[in-house]
């Protein structure tokens, strides 16, 4: 407990945990009844909200730190320093504006995606049942203090570090913590047989049969705990206090930016030595070179990258959740965009999600109310995970007066539903006798019913007796109908007492329910549209193969061949991966089995998995895209990645498109900006190479870099065009290195040619020339950085067959006006800038236009001879 003594956390824990239920309630200072809620609110001021480490914002000046920490400003304000030292005040000035101006857009992006992050996030809290003042109601799980009693069923999460006051098979599934698949049970130590006891003295508390540990969740059974520790005072809190500090994994998304950056940064390595000794070598000046050589690697350096980067991911999140699609993690965008295989369940996506009880039929297929009966106790006496077909048979029953008198019973026990067993039991008190009703899927319902009901009388089920009832199920799945079975059996006292799974035997079978959950008037466009934007849809089912394959053909989806959960069991991967390829519907499959055909698919593939149950999680972590609703249980929501605040596979598509979208401008300007940086390379070492003096001061290549990038800023606001998102997009920077080395070196050409100009027509050769050479320079590097984004953004004709977006045509213009304002005005004297001759704008003009037109052809040629859009 946070209030015990500091002792290792496992420790105090374990100690806890060996406590009495009366001393555990006095030593935190609580009771049965619950907290009250001023105390709740008091302990939350004092302990703080219930979240870890990864969970909490980055503080504003943190932000506002790594805003200023960037390459860009850091060389700025070491110039501004030597200038001084040097006693050059004006450009000093210059700079720290230069740095305030930077770091200020850049604060001013992130912080704002910080908080559209945030706000999204809140939109899909997770919440628990807590119990205050006697009353359980739901509050959000960062509401939880110590002291509080939660309420746990299937499928919920455990909100913090706790010990278990009361369960019912209660099973924990802890793999987050300790990577075991296999689910624990948790129970009170003196439930133990005495061949069980509990060791103690060496025993973790990872291990104690009553501890419960936040980041882990309920498979299946219920029960009570009490909150022990929260937040970071919790053992997931404590490990994600420790790996936020240390690297994370690296996503697709990841591992791609940080190759482009890389190919970047090798380039300024590369550059800095070279051009730093050339200029040295016919310049004279150390000084001088050097500082030209850092504003060079300034220039290439991708400081805006990260910042434009983040604002397209977060203007994109923004975006989606306008159209019902909220992002938890950002780079997850960019696995929307490429991904290429979607696999999603069939409940709710592809069909109603309003499951319908249509008939309850004996073991002959005639109507019989006792079969209702029967199904009603059975889901209005369990307190598990309700799930839809639990909820169709009791508002069926609801909806007339019903002989059938279930008010003076009482429910004894109960073994909940889980995905192994697939069944669900119920025992309840019924005039003395120990009913036990049990319902759930009609395989797993076979194996354990060995007679039948026929006119109220129990016999034997014999082999022609059970290919009839098969018959009867088989009629009904043809129907598009889903089946349970329902069976009962009377136990006695003595079975009672140790009744558990193993009791699940020698029952009677009842009858069976038909529920039907029509196909989605809207998911067979929806599909059909996925499909022609290169996204192949596959069902993964837990339900039945006929009725599955019923749904998939009225939606459209091929269903000549499907493979059932026992054949893949027997496959290798290699032979799993061919048949994932070649079927598109799976059924009667485990949470797995899910897992592995994802799994398998993701060697060659992008996989997106959509799904809301609880046996979705496993699949949904191991997708590229975990894709779930906001009214999923809590687990699911916490494996996805995107949350979807409708079902439906028309609100995913707009998702994928939007994906694609953020995506496309974030390759745009990365693209553009590797090329413009190559081409910049051969022009750099040309000018050191063969002038007398600088081509461009070290402020003015700072000035020149600050114009462009911030100009750049409007990219994710950017048109797309149609044929950019008609396919899954993906990383490829081979793409991007050959599309750096064939359209880069064309801007050197112009920028040679402007020297040339320069040097010989307009006749600024010499060191009293050198500002108005290096202002045409200046003027002529920021027209055609500026315009080559707008070649660049399209392999169409720009501005006739692909406009840009008004946000990126002002922002350009703006950058032409900052520019001129330097040519023309007193503004230049402060980076040594002077106005051109009137007649270098002739030549101005015709340079710029000739390279609009050159590359674009350059551009024409590479696209058709590299027609890939990797």
């Amino acid at each position: 407990m946070q209030k015990m003594t500091k002792r290792n956390k496992n420790d105090e824990l374990k100690d806890f945990a060996q406590l009495g239920h009366s001393a555990m309630l006095e030593e935190i200072n609580t009771s049965m009844a619950g907290l009250r809620r001023e105390e709740a609110a008091r302990r939350l001021e004092d302990y703080g909200p219930n979240i870890v480490a990864a969970q909490q914002l980055t503080p504003w000046y943190i932000i506002l730190w790594h805003s200023f920490r960037n390459p860009f400003s850091l060389v700025l304000a070491f110039l501004a320093l030597v200038s001084v030292l040097t006693n050059e005040y004006e450009p000093a000035i210059y700079m720290c504006v230069m740095i305030v101006l930077s770091a200020t857009v850049s604060f001013y992006q992130e912080y704002k995606s910080e908080k559209a992050s945030d706000a999204l996030r809140e939109m899909i809290e997770n919440t628990t049942s807590v119990k205050r003042e006697e009353e359980f109601f739901e509050i959000p799980m960062d509401e939880v203090v110590p002291g509080d009693i939660i309420r746990l069923q299937t499928g919920d999460m455990i909100p913090a570090d706790a010990v278990l006051l009361s369960s019912k098979d209660l099973f924990i599934n802890q793999a987050s913590l300790t990577g075991e698949s296999f689910p624990v049970e948790k129970k009170l130590p003196e439930e133990f047989d005495e061949d069980e006891q509990v060791d103690w003295e060496n025993i973790q508390s990872i291990d104690a049969p009553n501890v419960l540990f936040m980041g882990t969740d309920v498979l299946s059974g219920n029960g009570e705990i009490l909150i022990v520790k929260t937040g970071k005072q919790t053992m997931f809190g404590d490990i994600a206090t420790k790996s936020s500090s240390s690297a994370k994994i690296q996503s697709a998304f990841d591992k791609g930016l940080n190759s482009v950056s890389r190919l970047l940064m090798t380039m300024v390595i590369i550059l800095f030595p070279v051009v730093f000794a050339i200029n040295w070598i016919t310049k004279g000046s150390a000084f001088d070179a050097f500082f030209f050589a850092v504003a060079v690697a300034v220039g290439l350096t991708p400081e805006m990258l990260p910042m434009v980067v983040n604002t397209n991911l977060a203007k994109g999140a923004v975006a989606l959740s306008k159209k019902k699609v909220i992002v938890k993690q950002l780079s997850a965008i960019q696995n929307l965009g490429s991904m290429d295989i979607l696999c999603t369940d069939k409940t709710g996506t592809i069909t109603e999600d309003r499951v319908v009880m249509m008939s309850y039929v004996d073991a002959n297929g005639e109507t019989n109310e006792n079969v209702l009966h029967s199904a009603f106790i059975n889901s209005n006496f369990q307190t598990g995970w309700k799930n839809l077909m639990d909820v169709a048979v009791i508002q069926y029953f609801q909806k007339e007066e019903r002989n059938l008198d279930f008010q003076h019973m009482e429910k004894v026990d109960e073994i909940p539903f889980d995905f192994s067993r697939r069944l669900l039991s119920v025992v309840v008190d019924d005039n003395g006798r120990n009913l036990m009703i049990t319902k759930g899927a009609v395989e797993e319902m076979d194996d354990i019913c060995t007679h039948v009901l026929e006119n109220g009388v129990a016999v034997p089920i014999i082999p022609e007796k059970l290919e009839a009832m098969r018959k009867v199920n088989l009629e009904m799945n043809l129907q598009g109908m889903r089946v349970l079975t329902v069976g009962q059996r009377i136990l006695t006292d003595e079975e009672l007492e140790d009744f558990d799974q193993s009791s699940e035997k020698d029952m009677t079978l009842v009858g069976f329910l038909g529920f039907l959950d029509p196909a989605k008037t809207s998911a067979k466009s929806a599909i059909t549209s996925l499909h022609d934007h290169g996204v192949t849809v596959k069902v993964l089912t837990g339900d039945n193969a006929i009725v599955a394959k019923k749904v998939c053909a009225d939606v459209g989806i091929p269903v000549d061949k499907y493979y059932l959960g026992t054949q893949i069991d027997k496959m290798s991967d290699q032979e799993l991966y061919k048949a994932a390829i070649d079927a598109h519907l799976f059924a009667k499959l485990s949470p797995l089995q899910k897992s592995r055909i994802i799994e398998v698919l993701r060697n060659d593939h992008t996989v997106g998995f959509m799904g809301d149950g609880i046996n979705d999680a496993p699949a949904l972590r191991a997708a590229d895209v975990g894709i779930s609703v906001d009214t999923a249980a809590d687990i699911t929501k916490e494996a996805s990645t995107i949350i979807l605040l409708e079902k439906s596979l028309q609100v995913l598509e707009t998702g994928v498109i939007e994906g694609r979208k953020v995506f496309s401008n974030m390759m745009k300007y990365i693209r553009i900006t590797l090329s413009s940086n190559f081409g910049n390379v051969f022009s750099v070492l040309v000018a050191s190479a063969f002038l007398p003096f600088l081509p461009m001061l070290s402020v003015q290549l700072l000035t020149l870099n600050l114009i462009y990038d911030i100009s750049q800023l409007t990219t994710p606001w950017d048109n797309v065009d149609q044929e950019e998102i008609a396919q899954p997009v993906k990383w490829g920077t081979r793409g991007l290195a050959k599309f750096a080395i064939t359209i880069g070196p064309l801007s050197s050409i112009f920028d040679i040619t402007t020297f040339a100009v320069l040097w010989f027509v307009l006749g600024y050769n010499s060191g009293q020339h050198a500002a108005l050479f290096q202002a045409g320079w200046f003027i002529e590097s920021l027209a055609t950085q500026a315009l080559a984004f707008h070649i660049l953004r399209t392999r169409k004709i720009p501005f006739i067959q692909s406009r840009p977006a008004m946000p990126v045509v002002l922002s350009t213009l703006g950058a032409f006006a900052v520019g001129f304002l330097f040519m023309e005005t007193p503004l230049g004297q402060i980076i040594t800038l002077s106005p051109v001759e009137p007649v270098f704008w002739i030549w101005w003009v015709l340079i710029v236009l000739a390279y609009i037109v050159v590359l674009q052809f350059g551009k024409w040629h590479y696209y058709k001879k590299y027609p890939s859009r990797e």
